[in-house]
């Protein structure tokens, strides 16, 4: 597939951006093709940026944060994001059926299948929680700040699958197939 946008080179960014890349890079290794393509608005990757930094030093585990952007990733259907969390899900801590139960909304931890209930009713009602849904959330043990960020991150992905799902960006990470057949989505 052909990228629709194509990427902002650190050679054609503006002083603001090169220092957006030169932050990622060192945290990442490299800088994404998403993030490069965000640059095209260095308002919307300043945006992404601190959106994520934040809720990265929430409440919630790395491991219960890629298990929410993997499910709700499948759910949306963006196969750059199921590329990218798998990866970083792995690195976070995720063995491959933990990843792939995560795309299908499970976990084998009740309480991030807690948290997991949560985001599929979010995703099914678009947040619009009955009073029933919510209490099996408290009931479940998660707090106002848990059940807050898992809003966030549904949210935080939202906005990378769909941004990804317009601007069609190369994928730059081991590619996954997005269908959920057990026998390929185990070897990712």
């Amino acid at each position: 597939m052909t990228a629709r946008v194509g990427v902002v080179e650190s050679a054609q960014a503006d002083a603001r951006t090169q220092q957006m890349f030169a932050a990622i890079k060192s945290q990442m290794g490299k800088v994404p093709n998403m993030m490069k393509t965000m640059a095209h608005s260095p308002a919307l990757l300043e945006g992404y940026l601190a959106f994520s930094g934040a809720l990265n030093r929430g409440v919630l585990p790395e491991i219960v944060r890629q298990q929410i952007a993997l499910f709700v990733s499948q759910h949306n259907g963006c196969g750059y994001c199921l590329s990218a969390h798998t990866l970083i899900g792995r690195h976070a801590g995720l063995k491959r059926e933990q990843v792939l139960l995560a795309r299908q909304g499970q976990a084998q931890d009740a309480r991030q299948q807690a948290v997991l209930n949560l985001v599929r009713d979010i995703l099914a009602e678009s947040g619009d929680l009955s009073t029933e849904q919510f209490n099996a959330a408290r009931q479940a043990g998660l707090s106002d700040a848990e059940i807050a960020e898992v809003v966030g991150h549904v949210a935080l992905t939202t906005l990378t699958n769909y941004f990804n799902q317009v601007a069609q960006p190369a994928v730059d990470f081991p590619s996954v197939p997005s269908s959920l057949e057990p026998a390929e989505a185990v070897q990712a």
